[in-house]
């Protein structure tokens, strides 16, 4: 059989936590719409969802994004098709009595026009609500306000896989970021401090998959030179005569390659 790699649905979740929001709040606002915005928020990595503890530092984020969301200008979306489904689960969050619009972008006047938008709902919501859940694929992000940390972890374990899940912090949220790590490293495959995820850079480190439904198969990466791996199966030469053996696991090793011998690493 053929192995598929599909890519299929992650919205990518941002986690704002206390040190960083009441340090930071404006500056992330802004940043986070810059990163929203990509490409029309066609960005498989593009940040659909934002966590954190509610009060005055949220409030200023959410302020922030709302303005920096306001002053977006429409653009573009890739085909008619995607464009109909953003239109649609934007009017979900629209019509649902559990989110609240904050902000939407200018309205474009051209085809298939990505109109930007913010939404807010309390975690208790989210929670109970799966349609709060569904990705919407497009300049649109959902930012939910939760009790406590406790909450905030609540959250994050409801999550189904995601390609990435970002941790806005500060030296103060070390513990409140250990907490959240062992949940964020079961369900995504980049898991990121201090930036936002739709930055891939193509590298050794990178992993571009992560658990169902984000993609088909989370045990390799779309991008980076461990993306190999998809196109390789292991073959075992038992008992050939080293003439008809591979140079790379001959004997004395004339290849110069590094390897395991009997479990040995040998230069």
């Amino acid at each position: 059989p053929i192995p598929v790699y599909a890519e299929m649905s992650s919205i990518n979740p941002v986690f704002l936590l206390p040190e960083a929001l009441n340090n930071r709040g404006k500056d992330l606002g802004e940043a986070f719409v810059g990163s929203l915005n990509m490409g029309a928020g066609q960005f498989c990595t593009n940040p659909g969802l934002v966590i954190a503890v509610k009060g005055e530092a949220l409030d200023a984020f959410v302020a922030s994004a709302g303005e920096a969301v306001k002053a977006s200008a429409a653009q573009t979306m890739l085909t008619p098709g995607i464009h109909d489904a953003y239109v649609q689960g934007v009017d979900g969050l629209m019509q649902s009595s559990k989110a609240r619009e904050v902000a939407r972008g200018a309205a474009g006047e051209g085809p298939n026009a990505c109109q930007s938008g913010l939404f807010v709902a309390a975690a208790e919501d989210f929670l109970s609500d799966e349609a709060l859940q569904a990705e919407v694929f497009g300049a649109t992000s959902l930012a939910v306000e939760c009790a406590d940390l406790d909450e905030v972890k609540r959250v994050a374990e409801s999550l189904e896989g995601q390609l990435t899940a970002t941790l806005q912090m500060d030296d103060a949220d070390l513990d409140a970021a250990r907490a959240l790590l062992p949940t964020l490293e079961r369900r995504a495959g980049r898991v990121m401090a201090n930036g936002w995820p739709t930055g891939v850079e193509v590298c050794h480190a990178m992993v571009h998959g992560g658990p169902y439904p984000a993609t088909s198969d989370a045990r390799t990466t779309s991008v980076g030179s461990a993306a190999i791996h998809r196109f390789l199966r292991p073959v075992c030469y038992q008992n050939l005569p080293q003439g008809l053996l591979p140079e790379a696991i001959r004997d004395g090793n004339p290849a110069g390659v590094r390897r395991l011998v009997d479990g040995k690493r040998e230069d």
